[in-house]
């Protein structure tokens, strides 16, 4: 097939002519208006230098000391460069010719200035403001003139523009539009199932292209309409296998979220996978971030005897973070889209269940921050007032009314102020602690931060118990036991070391002990009402569980606390 040339060279070419022609009118533009900066200027020193001649003839008329002064302000004007413009190359000659005459006229005029010569000036300076006037009405006219050829430009330019444009929208029509409807055209018939269709003829490489392309594509659809009933039955099977796939993920979704996610759950859904796809083994491994993990079996347990390189992990992964993996023994094919999703719905269930246990710890930490802000702006600064005035009471009060039953009043309320003070300090500094994420370990450790800048006590920590163990909501409580027994510890006990034990026991119970190697148990007993014993076996209480006080046999004192975890432990 013949073709004229290229399309895209085409019409480059027409957009490199646009552009080159719109380039120059606008370097056209800038010239002319180069050349005109400074025209105003120009003609308002010229028409400032009539102003300056008449005032040269009073001040002459005068016989003033200032007429030297005046001539050098008329000169500087004279020789300005707004004016010595006129005499560039672009400027016309009578304009040039106009301000050397000025110049000649003036060397006269300031020769009768010079000589004291009045009337002889006066004479001459119609004449000289005439040329002045004469220089300034050329300097205009050259304005005008620069201003007019730059509109002549423009428009000249401007139909040239419309001209080539009108060009390429005929061009445009003619030789592009209709082809391609044209190829539109033969593009609906194949939609419609009709293949044997022949591409128009054009001019043009682009087009002769895209022809031949969609009629090579219509002897394609041919062929292949040809198997598409075969294939729309395989591809009906996979569907249908697809959907039932999806319901199955769907139905565990819905399991899943339906209620608290616990591990009861989660073995619930990994039932279902192993039946659904005829398992031999499958079991979930979940790793928590201290290194543990835990293990949920399918019915029918996992196989000791088995290698490990006979199971297959499918990991459950978001954003670089590996959550656990699926752990799965099949004698058959396994469909690892189907488990990849299934991974992929747990990582997500879990993930969500961990964003929902922080958010309660937050909301939690947030409510107690709102109840320390208000304990400190309104009891706070009552006790602080209360402090204030016993103080000022005890300095006020005369001799006469001193007696050692007022001084022991006066010594017992302000003790009583200020053991109140210390409490709540101790109070707000707990309800203050922040826990950043639902993580019981790490919370303690940053209480327990605090408290060793206070002390030289050596505070160890040794936890050892499973995430999903405790609620968001008992951290709190928790963190604020081992607080106020270790705070205990250090003020009333003079201890050297305390250890604080967190485990599972055997028996399902989670104990936490704090054991220190101080005086023992007896201070307890002599300050139970007034550092938070009441308060501590309230707390154990809100946990379903108990507190309890022990001397060690090596000295020092035990504080245990124990209560039943918010689900069953795992015996993977």
């Amino acid at each position: 097939m013949f073709t004229r040339g290229s399309l895209t060279s085409t019409i480059l070419g027409l957009m490199l002519l646009l552009i080159l022609l719109s380039s120059s009118l606008a370097v056209f533009s800038i010239v002319n208006l180069t050349f005109s900066l400074g025209d105003a200027k120009g003609i308002n020193a010229s028409g400032s230098m009539r102003m300056q001649s008449y005032r040269l003839l009073l001040f002459t008329n005068a016989g003033s000391i200032n007429t030297h002064e005046k001539i050098v302000e008329f000169e500087n004007t004279l020789n300005s460069d707004a004016l010595k413009r006129t005499l560039d190359w672009y400027s016309p000659k009578e304009l040039s010719d106009q301000y050397l005459l000025v110049i000649d006229k003036w060397q006269v005029m300031k020769s009768y200035i010079e000589a004291g010569d009045a009337r002889l000036y006066s004479a001459a300076l119609k004449d000289f403001v005439d040329t002045i006037d004469t220089l300034v009405l050329k300097m205009e006219l050259f304005a005008a003139f620069k201003l007019k050829l730059l509109v002549i430009g423009q428009i000249i330019g401007l139909i040239i523009l419309l001209a080539i444009a009108f060009v390429a929208v005929v061009f445009t029509r003619k030789r592009v539009v209709k082809p391609l409807q044209l190829l539109m055209d033969s593009a609906a018939t194949i939609s419609k199932g009709n293949f044997k269709v022949k591409m128009p003829k054009t001019d043009y490489i682009e087009l002769t292209a895209l022809g031949n392309a969609l009629q090579k594509t219509a002897s394609e659809l041919a062929d292949l309409y040809d198997d598409l009933e075969g294939q729309v039955n395989e591809k009906t099977t996979a569907l249908t296998r697809a959907n039932n796939e999806l319901s199955f993920l769907y139905d565990n979704l819905v399991m899943l979220h339906a209620d608290k996610l616990d591990y009861r759950a989660l073995q619930s859904a990994i039932n279902q996978l192993k039946y659904y796809e005829d398992l031999d083994y499958l079991r979930l491994v979940i790793n928590h971030e201290d290194g543990s993990n835990d293990v949920i079996n399918a019915e029918g347990g996992w196989p000791t005897n088995k290698n490990e390189i006979n199971s297959v992990h499918f990991p459950l992964t978001i954003e670089a973070t590996q959550l656990g993996y699926l752990d799965v023994i099949s004698s058959q094919t396994l469909n690892r889209q189907l488990f990849e999703n299934f991974a992929m719905m747990l990582t997500r269930s879990i993930t969500i269940h961990n964003a929902t246990e922080q958010r309660q710890q937050l909301a939690l930490m947030e409510e107690r921050a709102v109840i320390a802000r208000e304990l400190h702006d309104s009891i706070g600064q009552v006790l602080s007032f209360l402090k204030i005035q016993v103080s000022l009471l005890k300095k006020s009060l005369v001799l006469s009314c001193r007696s050692p039953e007022v001084e022991a009043q006066l010594v017992e309320i302000n003790e009583g102020v200020s053991t109140a003070y210390v409490q709540l300090r101790e109070l707000l500094s707990t309800f203050r602690l922040t826990i950043k994420e639902p993580n019981l370990s790490q919370a303690i450790e940053v209480m327990l931060d605090q408290l060793r800048q206070q002390t030289d006590v050596d505070i160890k920590l040794n936890y050892k118990l499973s995430a999903h163990l405790l609620e968001a909501k008992q951290h709190i409580h928790i963190l604020q036991l081992i607080r106020e027994a270790t705070l205990n510890a250090i003020k009333h006990a003079n201890p050297s070391q305390i250890v604080i034990d967190c485990q599972l026991t055997a028996n399902g119970m989670i104990t936490i002990a704090i054991c220190d190697d101080g005086i023992g148990v007896s201070h307890l007993q002599e300050r139970d009402q007034h550092f938070g014993i009441g308060i501590m076996h309230e707390r154990a209480n809100k946990l379903d569980g108990v507190v309890s006080f022990n001397s060690n046999k090596h000295g020092g004192t035990t504080v245990t606390l124990s209560f039943p975890p918010q689900q069953e432990p795992l015996n993977g």
